[in-house]
């Protein structure tokens, strides 16, 4: 089994996301199941509602779950567990309550007495587990009953039975107390352990998809900087899953490149369904889906598209800059007949307001497009014609 183990602290960053996407390609690789652990144990640094914006993010982007749980449901699993290394005598109660370092003091040698004596008093201890060569004694009940992370974290893992840990480079030096735990735990089986370079300046995910950034471009993003080597430039998850090797990976630090991904955004946007992607700005019409790819020349996002579409279907100001000019040829649309080919349209309204090709364009332009520069208005009026009114009002 594979997990990803997220913190209910604050937004999903890139990097956060990244490792939930390797541990969900290597389950499916490995036909094994994959695991969320919501790490939520210390309350005081959670932000309300973030745990289920994680598994809406995880559902956006398709990375589906065998088992969810928080690990705050398994605070009585943690304390038996430490109160069984008590009893063993592989831990011990410590009055030494810094978490950030050793007991250096004799606390360990403290009877049964002494303890019930503690007990009693009311005053706050830790439990620590015992040193051995390699490792110095660190707490893993905090004065508040709760689990310290390495134990929580180790615990679980157990439970799990996790035999393969991907995870951000940041925990590294937790593996060897991580490991240790499980050990004096009676756990024998070994996990491997993965560690990504961080992605350095990543920013979060809901602010790219408030910005018009689609999940799949979003994840062929992240697979790429992973796997450079990769068959395909533009892929989708299930292409992913055939191709990736985790041996692939970088060990060096990437940067997060936000002009390659909104190259990316560009080539996945070119190709969603006509009629969906219409869709997105209120329509139902392949028409309007086509328009809007005419715009990926120099829009990367779907707010950047709604903003061209809205401009075209918005009234016009006809007391701007050639407002007269746009005044007339309104009405002469109004009165024109159905005609199918941007030369006839133009033609039309050469003949009929006197005006050259050249006096035509920009009073068109605004008219049609509400800018004076943009697309080719022969590239867009095939998929407006049938909105001219509405488009020229």
């Amino acid at each position: 089994m594979l997990r990803f183990a997220p913190s209910p602290v604050g937004d999903m960053h890139l990097d956060n996301l990244l490792i939930a996407i390797v541990n969900y390609l290597v389950a499916q690789q490995r036909n094994d199941k994959f695991l969320v652990r919501i790490e939520d144990v210390n309350v005081e640094e959670m932000v309300e509602g973030k745990d289920t914006e994680i598994m809406m993010i995880l559902e956006k982007f398709a990375l589906k779950h065998d088992l969810v749980f928080h690990q705050s449901e398994h605070l009585n699993l943690y304390q038996t567990l430490a109160l069984r290394l008590l009893k063993e005598k592989k831990a011990f109660v410590c009055q030494c309550q810094d978490e950030n370092s050793s007991c250096s003091s004799s606390c360990e040698e403290l009877s049964q007495e002494e303890y019930s004596k503690l007990k009693e008093s009311g005053e706050p201890f830790v439990v620590r587990v015992k040193k051995d060569e390699n490792i110095d004694n660190f707490v893993i009940l905090k004065t508040d009953g709760k689990p310290s992370y390495n134990f929580a974290c180790a615990s679980d893992d157990m439970m799990s039975d996790i035999e393969l840990i991907i995870r951000d480079e940041k925990y590294l030096n937790e593996t060897a107390k991580q490991n240790y735990i499980k050990k004096v735990l009676g756990y024998e089986k070994e996990a491997k352990y993965v560690h990504l370079a961080t992605l350095k300046e990543s920013t979060s995910v809901k602010s790219l998809f408030e910005q018009g950034f689609l999940p799949d471009a979003i994840l062929n993003y992240l697979i790429l900087e992973l796997n450079q080597n990769s068959p395909k430039e533009i892929f989708r998850l299930p292409d992913a899953i055939e191709w990736f090797n985790l041996e692939d990976i970088p060990t060096t630090d990437k940067y997060f490149d936000f002009e390659k991904l909104q190259y990316l955004n560009r080539e996945h946007l070119k190709l969603i369904d006509d009629k969906l992607l219409s869709t997105l700005f209120g329509f139902a019409d392949a028409n309007i889906g086509k328009l809007a790819k005419v715009y990926l020349n120099e829009c990367s996002t779907i707010n950047e598209l709604e903003k061209k579409i809205q401009t075209i279907f918005q009234p016009k100001d006809f007391s701007s800059e050639f407002g007269e000019q746009m005044k007339v040829l309104s009405e002469l649309i109004f009165e024109a007949p159905i005609l199918e080919s941007f030369n006839e349209f133009q033609n039309y309204l050469i003949i009929k307001s006197g005006l050259s090709e050249d006096e035509l364009l920009k009073p068109l332009e605004k008219l049609l497009t509400g800018t004076a520069h943009g697309a080719q208005l022969s590239e867009i009026y095939p998929y407006i014609k049938s909105y001219i009114l509405e488009v020229a009002s």
